[in-house]
């Protein structure tokens, strides 16, 4: 893997100022803390009200995308940005219910291979209450080899 030299505060700049994907935007991402060195993200959200289900709870997939970004985050800053980090596997336990307000979710890193990786990952609500636990194995993708395939695709789109 490509680890060139980028601090924390360096990473920490280019997620704060790179246009968001409108998924992340919905949901509010900021990133509150990194340690790339570590794997290691910390990342806000704000769950809306327009997230919750008729009881007035906020839909578990809202919840489950806040901490699968993270713990991509971790992962993605860990080799400063040379990756993609596909899901390939997602395990969440539920563990209380969450309202609208803000949210932080933490990411880390707790093996990466040359092909997989594995995350775990923690949804607390404003209070720090804990709202979720979860583990996912991701697929270690060098991001040329995206960009080669998405350039492919736009390739075929327009002919």
């Amino acid at each position: 893997m490509n680890h060139q030299p980028m601090d924390a505060a360096r990473i920490k700049e280019i997620l704060t100022n790179r246009p968001l994907a409108p998924a992340s935007q919905m949901l509010g991402f900021h990133v509150l803390d990194i340690d790339p060195d570590r794997g290691y993200a910390r990342v806000g959200y704000l769950a809306k009200p327009d997230f919750c289900n008729p009881l007035g709870v906020i839909q578990g997939g809202f919840l489950t995308a806040m901490v699968d970004e993270a713990m991509a985050v971790a992962c993605v800053s860990m080799a400063r940005f040379s990756i993609f980090i596909p899901t390939l596997e997602l395990k969440v336990s539920f563990l209380r219910a969450g309202y609208p307000g803000p949210m932080t979710a933490e990411g880390q890193v707790v093996r990466m291979g040359k092909s997989v990786a594995f995350l775990e990952g923690s949804l607390f609500d404003e209070k720090g209450e804990l709202l979720i636990r979860a583990s996912a194995t991701g697929k270690v993708t060098p991001k040329d080899k995206v960009q080669a395939a998405k350039a492919a695709r736009e390739r075929e789109d327009s002919a």
